[in-house]
């Protein structure tokens, strides 16, 4: 209720501040694992209520992904075939679930590889999602 007061008087900072000590006073009654999963969450992007957050952790994990596929090319799945080797854009590519740059359908990354390309998929999708629902309440706010 007080969060809805907050929003509807044109203070939704503050609201979402309201809003992050319930989900931190939650977390305390849940068992060992929420309690676990919600400090990663806390600590990633504040529930939600941080979305800003989102879009730094997609920047490292693209920044750390190239430096990863730099140093681990996956091999063509046509020899001769696809574009060239990019580990920046293929590394974006896995990372941006809704955007296709033409990287990812091409090459096919051996175990280590397939893990990396798979926890980046997970995480994107998470995060780009967190960044979009950030995005449409700033708009719905303007």
């Amino acid at each position: 209720m007080l969060a809805t007061a907050l929003r509807d008087s044109g203070e939704e900072e503050f609201a979402r501040e309201v809003l992050l000590a319930k989900q931190h006073r939650r977390r305390e009654t849940l068992p060992l694992a929420g309690k676990a999963w919600g400090y990663l969450q806390d600590w990633m992007v504040a529930y939600g209520y941080r979305p800003g957050r989102a879009a730094v952790w997609i920047a490292l994990l693209w920044a750390v992904g190239a430096v990863f596929f730099a140093r681990h090319q996956p091999e063509p799945i046509k020899e001769g075939e696809g574009p060239e080797w990019n580990a920046a854009l293929y590394t974006l590519d896995v990372l941006l679930p809704v955007i296709d740059l033409g990287q990812a359908n091409y090459w096919t990354p051996n175990r280590t590889a397939q893990c990396v390309t798979a926890v980046l998929v997970l995480l994107g999708w998470v995060l780009a999602t967190t960044v979009a629902a950030g995005a449409s309440r700033l708009l719905r706010r303007n």
